[in-house]
């Protein structure tokens, strides 16, 4: 099943219109979409261009562009990156002309600290669900700990920290399949 251009463009609009809470809330809202609802791609592929959108720039970007690139090359890659991207390009021209005009007012700066508190959540709901799906094994935990530990408290690069935990994986499978 060939998904068509126009699909690709309106299921990411709709990903870019109603994703609120920065990368992984909007990540978790694309694993959602594509890989439960639609059923465009397993898990693992999900996961993979997760882990390639983590390299370079916004992740939920890349990622997006990334299952469009899946689906329908280079043409659905460039499509999903313009539906992603032309709500928020939209409403943020918009919210910014207003903010400008009544960014003093009390009640404007209230609301925008009640909505922390809702992202954070989202970030967290996503991450439990990521961690459900992929770490099982005391192996995985330790790993995911590790690099939990390494980037909140220590500042490590994630690229870094992918390098390290794909050489880790590599070694390890390594000495498994020679010690058999």
């Amino acid at each position: 099943m060939q998904v068509s251009i126009w699909e690709i463009f309106r299921t990411f609009f709709y990903v870019g219109a109603t994703g609120f809470g920065g990368g992984m809330a909007i990540v978790s809202l694309t694993e959602r979409v594509c890989v439960h609802e639609k059923r465009w791609l397993g898990l693992e592929e999900f996961m993979h261009g997760l882990a390639f959108g983590q390299i370079l720039g916004p992740f939920s970007l890349n990622t997006t562009v990334f299952v469009g690139y899946y689906l329908r090359g280079v043409a659905g890659g460039v499509t999903a990156c313009v539906g992603f991207i032309a709500p928020s390009f939209f409403l943020i021209s918009l919210l910014s002309g207003l903010y400008f005009q009544f960014h003093e007012l009390p009640q404007l700066q209230s609301a925008l600290k009640g909505t922390n508190p809702v992202v954070i959540a989202l970030i967290l709901v996503a991450a439990a669900s990521m961690a459900r799906s992929k770490v099982k094994r005391p192996n995985d935990w330790l790993v995911a700990l590790l690099s939990f530990v390494a980037a909140a408290f220590f500042n490590v690069n994630t690229l870094l920290i992918l390098v390290l935990a794909g050489l880790w994986s590599f070694g390890r499978g390594y000495y498994r399949r020679e010690h058999r």
